[in-house]
């Protein structure tokens, strides 16, 4: 288990605080941040305040023509092309940047899908571990000497309460030998990001770069909510009678601000300097909790069912699984460290 996820207990930040409340007093003239999906729901708050902190901050998105009217609003902003999904896109982005002989400070990997139908991309891979997790994998091993020249960074990995649904399976992370459900695909992803930012810390820390993961709440109205019904949105209670979304922040039911203040807290607030490689909820360290064993019955959730923000799931917190993602994403996708 992890030991250093403590909750801290002397903060001024809850469920409710914000993006812009956590943010508040933090210069951050002269650092460099890459929010990946920067352009849209919770990572286009958090671009919005980092910004607004005087960071340089790009923006690298499959779109970039839909991604300039979203960040029409946020002057200076930068927008770059890059695929998750494709590997020759990632190398081709990160050497770009390499190429401007910036450091990078922040990198905040936001962008992501969630309960997609089964997909692949070219090389096979499902398409919620290709995207939501080998991506951000080789896309931050192509950008270490950044990182490393930052003296002094941090990466943080937005994850879900729904890696409560599933552990990586190893054994067959592709869905190619067990039934296919799309909240599983979600899950098993959102603990790979847990687990990828815990092996990063380990590997980083001594270099000055620490890794970080979140669970941001539920948030409706954001891409991520594209493939859930009305119906099933009303039977969570994320939507009123009218369709309306339901705010309740010490529930997990959060505002756009509300929902980034955990991935900027992470990627900013000194309350963590020295700390690392940890899960983070509501702007706090998690704690360790047992999941609902019923999560784990795929018949027993929707394609939208989300479990509740109770934690940090021991499978999540397993070191073990963190080594061992770490040498798999990096056999898949030819990216590790020196």
């Amino acid at each position: 288990m992890n030991s250093a996820q403590q909750p801290i207990t002397d903060t001024p930040f809850d469920a409710a605080s914000t993006a812009a409340d956590v943010i508040e007093g933090i210069d951050l003239t002269g650092k460099v941040a890459i929010v990946t999906g920067g352009h849209s729901g919770i990572g286009l708050e958090t671009t919005r305040v980092l910004r607004a902190a005087g960071a340089q901050v790009v923006v690298p998105v499959r779109y970039p023509e839909r991604a300039a009217v979203a960040l029409a609003g946020v002057p200076g902003a930068e927008i770059e092309r890059l695929d998750l999904a494709d590997p020759g896109s990632v190398d081709a982005f990160a050497e770009r940047f390499l190429g401007s002989g910036r450091p990078l400070h922040i990198l905040v990997n936001s962008a992501g899908i969630m309960a997609v139908p089964l997909s692949r991309d070219a090389r096979g891979y499902e398409s919620h571990f290709a995207t939501n997790h080998l991506g951000h994998h080789q896309l931050t091993v192509r950008l270490w000497p950044a990182l490393l020249a930052a003296r002094g960074a941090r990466v943080v990995a937005v994850s879900a309460a729904a890696h409560r649904l599933s552990p990586v399976v190893f054994d067959d992370p592709q869905f190619e030998r067990r039934e296919y459900h799309p909240m599983l695909g979600y899950g098993q992803s959102k603990t790979a990001n847990i687990l990828f930012a815990r092996e990063l810390d380990r590997l980083g820390a001594s270099a000055g770069v620490r890794g970080f993961s979140l669970h941001p709440g539920a948030i409706i109205g954001t891409n991520l909510s594209a493939y859930a019904s009305p119906d099933s949105l009303r039977a969570m209670g994320l939507v009123d009678a009218e369709g309306k979304p339901v705010i309740d922040p010490y529930a997990g039911k959060k505002t756009v601000q509300q929902g980034a203040s955990t991935s900027v807290w992470c990627a900013v607030s000194p309350q963590l300097d020295g700390l690392g490689g940890v899960y983070c909820l509501d702007n706090n360290i998690a704690v360790v909790a047992e999941p609902d064993p019923h999560t784990l019955d795929p018949q027993r959730h929707g394609s939208a069912q989300v479990p509740a923000p109770a934690g940090l799931a021991p499978h999540a917190a397993a070191p073990e699984a963190a080594t061992h993602l770490w040498t798999l994403s990096a056999h898949l996708t030819a990216a590790d460290l020196p």
